[in-house]
């Protein structure tokens, strides 16, 4: 098999990957892992692997005036964005969480604007609008609390909150990306994520109690340390070194599928009317958003 089919196949699964941890990380939460504590996990475990592989790449020192941008997306990458995440998904649905994950180039064409001045044409504006419109339903209208989704719209906004963190992340690591290879920023911003994370994880992360932990819960905490924290960046680097950026972002529109068809296949949500609207309107609203646009007539 080529490189390039190789790829692909990558691509494709990292996005699966991503599709289905909603469903998996929220079996396990709140009742046998609260979702503070299984950051620490996530974040212990992705700093210990990402430190391993480090050895097979380029031995790299970082610069002085880098460590305050570094410092700066180790918050909004690996502390704002995954306490935002696991916290609205243990109040939320997986559904719910598989849709507003994707808003995320819509976010990234906003705060663009803002912070570096990126003009906004009037498709991706129209995107923006649209995408947003149904965020927002989903937010207010997406369901009634249940059992193991206690606040609904609480945790819709903190989705929210997750894109709009993983959007500015996105941004301001770029030039550390033009300047240092991915293992040994990598090591660092979730080493620093661990730290600073440190006193709001480790008190819900002792108080899971390891002996009473089923095979499947220990399986599902498994597969996001190293599933959906290791090999999603992995798979998406290689995919990367065949394949250009927007042919990799594309499989970012797999992710709600495959989120929405796993957590039903599973039982753990089910489609309404309003949500059928709000899907589409965040996708569609997401290919005008993240599409360039033509030049010339």
């Amino acid at each position: 098999m080529s490189k390039r089919n190789l790829a692909f196949l990558a691509a494709f699964g990292a996005a699966t990957i991503y599709g289905i941890n909603h469903t998996i990380a929220k079996g396990a939460m709140p009742h046998y892992v609260q979702p503070y504590g299984f950051i620490f996990l996530r974040l212990l475990g992705a700093t210990l692997l990402f430190w391993g592989i480090s050895f097979f790449g380029p031995k790299e020192k970082l610069k002085k005036e880098d460590w305050r941008r570094i410092l700066v997306c180790a918050v909004f990458g690996m502390a704002i964005n995954m306490l935002s995440f696991f916290k609205g998904l243990a109040l939320s649905t997986p559904i719910n969480s598989a849709v507003l994950i994707t808003i995320t180039p819509i976010l990234v064409v906003v705060l663009s604007a803002f912070l570096i001045k990126e003009k906004i044409s009037l498709q991706r504006g129209a995107g923006v609008f649209l995408g947003l419109i149904g965020a927002l339903a989903l937010i207010l209208f997406g369901a009634k609390s249940r059992s193991d989704a206690s606040n609904i719209p609480l945790g819709n906004l903190l989705f929210i909150v997750n894109a709009t963190s993983y959007g500015l992340y996105l941004i301001l690591v770029k030039k550390l990306l033009e300047k240092y290879h991915p293992f040994t920023l990598m090591k660092w911003l979730f080493t620093i994520g661990l730290l600073i994370t440190l006193p709001i994880t480790y008190p819900e992360f002792s108080m899971i109690k390891w002996q009473e932990l089923p095979t499947d819960i220990i399986g599902a905490i498994t597969f996001v340390i190293i599933g959906t924290t290791f090999l999603t960046y992995l798979f998406n680097v290689f995919a990367l070194t065949q394949l250009k950026a927007s042919t990799v972002g594309v499989f970012m529109y797999l992710q709600p599928l495959i989120g929405i068809v796993f957590a039903m296949a599973m039982g753990k949500d089910h489609l309404s009317l309003i949500k059928v609207i709000a899907i589409v309107l965040v996708l569609i609203g997401v290919y005008f958003a993240s599409k360039k646009p033509r030049l010339g007539p």
